[in-house]
């Protein structure tokens, strides 16, 4: 297996929910910490969401493996950030034997 070429600098991000006071929640985004990627796009399709269109690709994402319980082992419904770009993680996998790397799944949406 090849190694993965890590060049992309991502920020790692974990959704925080406080109540609102009205017995919903307000969502914001916490910094996990820093890591290197890389970035391969999969697959792309188009859609109208409310009249608008919005266009989601799907990306592989390999970071070097974390062991569970690490903040920076990445885990579904995180998402990676690069500057405005958002990647939400909807699957993690280990990408070799040893763990040195994960594979995660992404995707990134649009409105276009």
């Amino acid at each position: 297996m090849k190694r993965p070429r890590l060049n992309r600098k991502l920020v790692l991000e974990a959704p925080e929910r406080s109540a609102d006071g009205s017995g919903g929640y307000t969502e914001t985004w916490a910094t996990l910490g820093m890591v290197w990627a890389e970035v391969t796009a999969r697959s792309g399709s188009e859609r109208q969401v409310a009249g608008v269109p919005v266009s989601r690709v799907s990306y592989r994402i390999v970071v070097r493996g974390a062991p569970e319980g690490s903040t920076l082992r990445p885990s579904p419904d995180q998402r990676f950030r690069e500057g405005a770009r958002r990647f939400v993680i909807r699957a993690v996998a280990e990408r070799d034997p040893r763990g040195q790397y994960l594979t995660c799944f992404a995707d990134e949406e649009v409105a276009a």
